[in-house]
C-alpha cells in the first residue's frame, strides 16, 4: 500500500548542503519518492547550510545568520523533509541553542515553532505520512547503519528498519554492533584520523560479515567514511542512502 495524496500539507525539501555538493541523487531520490506518494513538494531555491558545521567547530555565534535564514526560507511550509539527520538534528537540537545566544527573543520564538516541523526523511514516512511500504523494489542483499544522529539525538528508533522491511525483493540481514559509532563526526575524523579510521575499519568489517551488496544508511557522511574503506579494501559493497532504496522501482530501479 501507499500513503494517500496529503494535499493538505505544504511540503519543502531540505536538500542540505552537503548532499547538494556532494551527493544530489539523495535528494532527488528523495523528491522522487515523495511525489510517487502523492505529495507535492516544494525546493525553495534560497535554501543554504543549516550551520551545524560552525557550531560544531566553536564558533555558534557565526552561525547566527544561517540560523535566521534557515527560518526566512522554510517558516511558512507546514513540514520541512531533509535526507539526513544529522542537519534535521541540528536545526531541533542546535538552533534554539544559538537563536539564544544571539540574544533575540523574535528568532528563538520563530525556531521554537518551525522545529517540530522539521522532519528527517523517515520520520516523515512513518510518523506524518503513516505509510510503511512505499512500493519500493529492490532485490538485494542490504544491511543497515544507524547514524549517531538518527539514534542518539532524532530517536527515530526502527523507523528506516520498518520502511526496509516492507521493501519487495530485498534481503534485509542485521548489521553486527549496529548502534556503534562508524567514526566519522565531522572534523572529528580529520582531527582525530587515527582514531576515526579504527572506529571506520571496524564497522566495515562488520558490513563485510554480513556478506551484503548493498550499505544502507539515512546519511551520506557517515556512508562516505564508511564506504571510503570499504572501497579501499575492494569490497565491492555499495553504499546507498535510504532514500535511494525506497525511491527504487521495477520502473525506475537504483
Amino acid at each position: 500500500m501507499t500513503a494517500p495524496p496529503r494535499t493538505d500539507l505544504r511540503v519543502a525539501l531540505f536538500a542540505t548542503c552537503f548532499n547538494d555538493t556532494m551527493w544530489p541523487e539523495t535528494p532527488k531520490a528523495t523528491v522522487r519518492l515523495l511525489e510517487r506518494l502523492g505529495v507535492t513538494v516544494e525546493f525553495p531555491m534560497q535554501q543554504t547550510c543549516c550551520g551545524q558545521m560552525l557550531t560544531n567547530t566553536g564558533y555558534a555565534g557565526d552561525a547566527v545568520p544561517l540560523v535566521a535564514r534557515f527560518v526566512d526560507v522554510f517558516g511558512d511550509y507546514d513540514a520541512v523533509v531533509a535526507p539526513s539527520a544529522s542537519c534535521v538534528g541540528s536545526v531541533r537540537d542546535q538552533h534554539p541553542m544559538i537563536a539564544q545566544l544571539a540574544g533575540d527573543p523574535g528568532l528563538a520564538s520563530e525556531v521554537a515553532r518551525l522545529g517540530p516541523r522539521v522532519h528527517e526523511l523517515s520520520e516523515f514516512l512513518v510518523d506524518v505520512l503513516g505509510v510503511t511500504d512505499v512500493g519500493a523494489w529492490f532485490p538485494h542483499r542490504v544491511t543497515y547503519h544507524p547514524t549517531c544522529h538518527s539514534l542518539r539525538m532524532l530517536r527515530v528508533g526502527d523507523k528506516p528498519l520498518q520502511l526496509l522491511r516492507a521493501v519487495k525483493g530485498i534481503d534485509l540481514v542485521e548489521l553486527p554492533g549496529a548502534e556503534e559509532c562508524c567514526g566519522f563526526g565531522g572534523t572529528f575524523a580529520m582531527k582525530n584520523a587515527d582514531v576515526s579510521v579504527a572506529m571506520g575499519t571496524d564497522k566495515a568489517a562488520h558490513v563485510v560479515e554480513t556478506a551484503a551488496e548493498v550499505l544502507v544508511a539515512g546519511d551520506n557522511s557517515c556512508l562516505a567514511h564508511i564506504g571510503g574503506i570499504l572501497g579501499r579494501q575492494r569490497s565491492g559493497i555499495r553504499r546507498m542512502h535510504l532514500a535511494e532504496i525506497l525511491a527504487s522501482t521495477q520502473e525506475h530501479p537504483a
